[in-house]
């Protein structure tokens, strides 16, 4: 129980309705914004217990966002909660429940951009090499498995949309697939011949044993014969990578940064980088060129003999 009165948890339900009916938010993204609106509520409701929501005004978000950074929020977290803030009051604005907007006048903090980690090219390489070993004896599983990680170091795709992935989404005669990422928008992005070796070896041994009446037209199974699910994929990648010796530990999203990384070290421009990952804003692909810049230092201090 939240403690919150009525009227505010009805207040809640509308504004998580108003959130789903636009601007193709995901539903991790509702639930994220509902969070942050009803630990706002909450904190209005603990200073007194019979303030209603035109009390809402620019000291109290001050004050709420105090507590979340007392409490240990990180710097990012706490931009995304200023700016869901600022969602929620520009709504609760814009549909009469409050006179003035408070949130323009709430200063965002920057969120601190921590460089990602990435695997070096042979540590990338022998992931895949140990994923390839694995699969020799075309077990289904290790065949699946081996796609999971040549198709998401081959094209940088986000894991959701790994697992979205349909049969017909791949397009083997151009060596492109079909991705619908984020806000729905739909890209193609291309993969080389060894991501589509390991699909070739999936198709033909693998998912033909796997695959039951409810596996549809899902490109990648579960054991049970039903769509990966993400948990699973990230499994898999935490397996192949501990294999390596003195590869750090990642998950998916780190062969995405692994991906981006390699293309920018190998002469990709960064606009088509940009592209193949969906980025919508070519300032967050620029966070690779940081990650290049930062590696190549470190080669220099280790190998120079002046540096």
């Amino acid at each position: 129980m939240s403690g919150l009165p009525e009227d505010l948890e009805a207040l809640l339900t509308e504004y998580g309705r108003h959130l789903r009916l636009g601007r193709n938010r995901s539903e991790h993204t509702v639930r994220a914004y509902v969070g942050d609106a009803r630990s706002l509520l909450e904190h209005l409701v603990a200073r007194a217990a019979d303030s209603g929501v035109a009390e809402v005004d620019l000291a109290l978000l001050r004050s709420w966002l105090a507590e979340q950074s007392t409490g240990g929020a990180a710097r990012t977290t706490m931009a995304r909660r200023t700016s869901s803030a600022r969602t929620f009051t520009a709504w609760l604005t814009h549909t009469g429940k409050l006179g003035v907007d408070p949130g323009p006048r709430l200063g965002s903090p920057k969120a601190h951009r921590v460089l990602p980690t990435v695997l070096g090219r042979e540590q990338a390489r022998a992931a895949m090499d140990a994923a390839e070993s694995g699969a020799a004896q075309h077990d289904p599983m290790a065949l699946r498995d081996r796609l999971i990680v040549e198709m998401l170091y081959a094209t940088g795709i986000r894991v959701s949309e790994l697992c979205g992935l349909d049969i017909d989404d791949v397009d083997r005669e151009r060596r492109l697939v079909r991705v619908l990422g984020k806000g729905n928008k739909e890209r193609a992005v291309p993969f080389g011949l060894p991501a589509d070796q390991a699909l070739d070896a999936w198709l033909r041994y693998g998912r033909a044993l796997l695959a039951i009446p409810d596996s549809g037209r899902a490109l990648l199974l579960g054991r049970r014969g039903r769509r990966l699910d993400q948990r699973q994929a990230r499994t898999v990648v935490h397996e192949v990578i501990s294999a390596i010796p003195g590869a750090p530990d990642m998950g998916p999203h780190g062969f995405r940064h692994t991906a981006a990384t390699h293309l920018l070290e190998g002469g990709a421009d960064l606009r088509i980088v940009q592209e193949i990952l969906g980025h919508a804003s070519l300032a967050t692909t620029q966070l690779y060129t940081h990650v290049s810049i930062d590696r190549l230092k470190k080669a220099h201090d280790q190998a120079h003999p002046r540096a």
